[in-house]
């Protein structure tokens, strides 16, 4: 778990330095955060592997209850971005849970990420919170 929240602190840096959001970043996360949520039953974390090397990570939230499943987070360490990892990862996701029934936010001023949502057949719900001056989370679902 400890490595889990080491990566997502890294991976989530870059993001935390750019928007300032000290209240929701997971870079911004203490281990007891990260390691409290390992403990739910719905939880399943999942480390994304290239070529036998860690490379990101997924949480995956199924309360198994009918309500829709749930990424959040999803990361690539920053040197194996671009690579169509994320993608894959959530493919495999796809492949154990089922491919709908999901949501997940992001944020709104990232169009890489949104780019990626939208292709792997998200849409936006139209809610949109706005956090700061620089950032606003934009809401997905998939069907």
């Amino acid at each position: 778990m400890q490595t889990i929240w080491q990566m997502q602190v890294e991976a989530f840096k870059g993001l935390l330095e750019t928007y300032q959001d000290y209240d929701l970043s997971p870079a911004a996360e203490g281990l007891e955060k990260v390691m409290a949520r390992f403990e739910q039953p719905w939880t399943k974390y999942f480390f994304i592997t290239a070529d036998s090397v860690d490379v990101g990570a997924v949480r995956v939230i199924d309360k198994k209850d009918g309500s829709r499943k749930r990424i959040s987070p999803i990361f690539i360490m920053p040197e194996y971005r671009s690579r169509g990892y994320a993608q894959k990862a959530m493919l495999a996701i796809e492949e154990m849970y089922g491919s709908d029934n999901w949501c997940l936010d992001t944020i709104l001023q990232e169009k890489g990420n949104l780019h990626l949502y939208e292709k792997m057949g998200y849409h936006q719900t139209g809610r949109i919170e706005h956090i700061n001056e620089r950032m606003d989370i934009v809401f997905y679902e998939k069907d």
